[in-house]
This record gives structure tokens, C-alpha cells and sequence, in this order.
């Protein structure tokens, strides 16, 4: 499954094969766990996703809810979008250095970390990574790579 037209985190599950639901529904509790306050989880382009709301930040370049998180079941593997090491190259290092210290393949593209199952990630670390970067600063970071420094409280 590379995308999936479901509507709702919880249809989305459904329709996941057993594996793979237990698999992203344990890395979903983890990030729903750590996620600061002020991000929502809906369902955007075909998979989980934890964005600042509309209502909160609509000021997008496409529209949708600004993403710093997303998680889907692919054809061979998972992936868990993580938005923050992208803006931020300290803590890129610092969730690779994590991942070596505890003997863990670090499979990571841009903001794309592959994974095949719950082993293959330290959930402790995943949830200190989720943790990390507040809509605040979230929105500082999208702002300043579009253009558009603006002055927030």
C-alpha cells in the first residue's frame, strides 16, 4: 500500500494487513504520546499525518495543514515522515547518533525513516525526536525557508 484514499486514521488501520497494522498503530501511540500540544492527527495525502491545523497556521503553500509528522504503511516497508531533523541538522545528528548507539539501521532519505518493523526502531528515541519540535518553532523554521520571516508571539 503506498497511499490509501481512507478518510480516518481508524479506516486506514482497517485496511492494513495484521503485521503492518500492529506495526504503525505501536509507532502511531508513540508519536500521538510525544506529540507537543497544538498538532492534530488526520489523514493527508494517503496516510497519517500530524500537522499544525488550518484554523491555527493557514498561511501553506498548498493549502493543507503544515506536517511535521507522517506515518504510512509502503509496499515493502514503513516510513515515518519526521520533519524536524530536516530543518534542524543537530537534531538529524543527534537521532542518527541515537540510532547507532543502540545497534540500529539508520535508513533515513531527506525526512523519509524506513522501517520494517517495531524492532528496527528505538521508540524512545522516536518519541524524544516527535517531542522536539513545538508548532512555534515549526512555523519559525517553514517561514524562514519559504521567505516569509515574519514576528510571531
Amino acid at each position: 500500500m503506498a497511499s490509501s484514499k481512507a478518510t480516518t486514521v481508524n479506516a486506514y488501520l482497517k485496511e492494513l494487513p495484521p503485521d503492518r497494522r500492529e506495526t504503525i498503530s505501536t509507532v502511531r501511540d508513540v508519536v500521538v504520546q510525544h506529540l507537543p500540544k497544538g498538532y492534530e492527527e488526520s489523514m493527508v495525502w494517503g496516510m497519517i499525518t500530524y500537522g499544525i491545523p488550518l484554523a491555527t497556521y493557514p498561511d501553506t503553500y498548498n493549502g493543507q495543514p503544515l506536517c511535521i509528522a507522517g506515518l504510512a504503511a509502503q509496499k515493502n516497508s514503513c516510513t515515518l515522515y519526521l520533519m524536524g531533523p530536516v530543518g534542524d541538522p543537530k537534531l538529524h545528528d543527534w537521532l542518527e547518533g541515537e540510532f547507532k548507539k543502540r545497534g540500529k539501521k539508520f535508513d533515513m532519505g531527506k525526512s523519509c525513516l524506513h522501517f520494517k518493523t517495531v524492532d528496527d526502531l528505538p521508540l524512545d528515541v522516536i518519541g524524544k525526536v516527535v517531542s522536539k519540535v513545538t508548532p512555534k518553532k515549526y512555523i519559525r523554521f517553514y517561514e524562514a525557508s519559504r521567505g516569509k520571516a515574519k514576528t510571531r508571539a
